[in-house]
């Protein structure tokens, strides 16, 4: 999961980069094709046929991943940055409580309490970092960006499932860029293309990488919550959030306060403090273990 974060966090350079040149459909269109294309050859290469089993939960699995994209893109192009990232990495919280309030209901509480409250820590540090703000005309955009994570939440435990019952993860990886494909394409006969003579040759150069990076997250992240503990890799997702805030210091000149770099330390210590506990709670469990 944090080799994941660092691959999203480094496609959202290039997001930053190409986005002065493309509208958010062509992005996520161009991010398709490109992860399509990769996917498919690499499944290639290992002998992985795309005939699935299971095509409703792929389909699910899709269908709710694309829309919670969809809402954060809402979110970034109608509130501020901070607030829109803030909101949408509510996932883990939702994976949490998802979790934990299932565990409640059908009586089979096994001591996930102290990860549920690392999961909150980070949220806590994630704020600190951040500093999300919302104004009173903007509780709609609010509220999209609010079901962003809970889209998320819901798409991960649906990555986790799909680990459950054997799916590969280049498989599950490549039916949701085919969605975001279709998304985005979609979009564009709405929106429109670009004039390839008014694009930048910076924003046009990222354009494979941003494919590249979004497949290798996706495929990162699809085997961490195939394979790992719910709760721990949800809670490792915020690293995401710490890869950003430095590549915002380095690349863009931005100024991380006091309050920020004593956020990302509260971020890391969380990370770490629930790892150890998995470790202690189930020493020598295999990772399929949830």
């Amino acid at each position: 999961m944090v080799l994941g974060a660092f691959f999203f966090a480094t496609m959202a350079v290039g997001i930053k980069v190409a986005g002065a040149s493309f509208s958010t459909f062509e992005l996520v269109f161009y991010r398709g094709v490109v992860s399509v294309i990769f996917i498919a050859l690499v499944l290639r290469s290992r002998g992985t046929s795309l005939r699935t089993a299971v095509p409703m939960m792929h389909a699910w699995r899709t269908l709710i991943g694309v829309l919670s994209m969809g809402f954060w893109f809402y979110g970034i192009a109608h509130l501020p940055l901070a607030t829109a990232m803030t909101l949408n990495y509510m996932s883990s919280v939702w994976v949490a409580a998802f979790i934990v309030g299932g565990a409640i209901v059908y009586g089979k509480t096994d001591g996930q309490g102290p990860l549920m409250g690392t999961v909150l820590a980070s949220f806590a540090g994630v704020i600190m970092l951040l500093r999300p703000t919302l104004e009173q005309n903007q509780l709609f955009a609010g509220l999209i960006g609010l079901l962003s994570g809970m889209g998320s939440a819901l798409a991960y435990l649906q990555v986790t499932a799909l680990g459950k019952v054997g799916e590969p993860e280049g498989r599950t990886v490549f039916y949701f860029s085919l969605g975001s494909l279709v998304v985005g394409s979609v979009g564009m006969l709405f929106t429109g293309m670009t004039a390839w003579s008014s694009v930048s040759w910076q924003a046009a150069a990222w354009l494979l990488p941003i494919g590249i990076l979004a497949s290798l997250g996706q495929w990162c992240m699809t085997r961490a919550y195939s394979r790992g503990s719910t709760l721990l890799v949800a809670n490792l997702q915020y690293s995401g959030i710490v890869f950003g805030a430095f590549y915002s210091l380095l690349l863009f000149g931005d100024r991380i306060p006091l309050v920020g770099w004593a956020g990302m330390g509260l971020i890391v210590a969380s990370g770490v403090a629930a790892t150890v506990l998995r470790t202690r709670a189930l020493p020598g469990t295999p990772a399929e273990d949830h």
